[in-house]
């Protein structure tokens, strides 16, 4: 699996995450739409972590530099 993510795309995601936890945390948002928000921002968390988003693929899309990142 090769890497498709750059590291402004995954801090975005991380910072969506956050956003999403402190929305929740203090009852801005319930019922499905937390429970909504809050599985997009684990998957978000999860495709960071690893660098690679797996909807990125079939449309071809990287956010890495070409410097060499794309290396597995």
């Amino acid at each position: 699996m090769k890497k498709n993510m750059g590291k402004l795309d995954s801090n975005l995601r991380i910072a969506a995450a956050a956003v999403v936890a402190i929305l929740y945390f203090f009852d801005i948002i319930s019922g499905t739409l937390a429970i909504t928000l809050i599985a997009v921002a684990v998957i978000f968390v999860l495709t960071s972590f690893i660098n690679f988003c797996p909807l990125y693929l079939p449309f071809g899309i990287s956010t890495r530099q070409n410097k060499g990142e794309n290396k597995k």
